[in-house]
């Protein structure tokens, strides 16, 4: 193993289904968690984005959005994420 790497514990069924999904995607198990890991926002990340929008409304818009529009935006936002992530056909 190379000094920039580690390995991490996972059940064997949860090592069976990242296999799958990695043969399901033509990668390996290692990219598919790489990918995984570089590709989700943290917490602090989404607040960082979520406070460069609010001043770029600002300052496009003249004011920032109200806690409801904000709150309205992020129902919607959560809706169409959970439509993407749902079933999805067989190819």
């Amino acid at each position: 193993m190379a000094a920039d790497e580690t390995s991490i514990k996972v059940s064997t069924a949860a090592r069976d289904r990242l296999a799958q999904l990695a043969a399901e995607h033509g990668t390996t198990i290692r990219s598919l968690v790489e990918d995984l890991a570089q590709g989700t926002p943290t917490r602090a990340e989404y607040a960082e984005r979520a406070e460069l929008a609010r001043s770029e409304l600002a300052s496009a818009l003249g004011s920032a959005p109200s806690p409801e529009a904000e709150a309205k935006a992020r129902a919607l936002l959560e809706r169409l994420s959970a439509a993407s992530h749902g079933p999805r056909a067989a190819a």
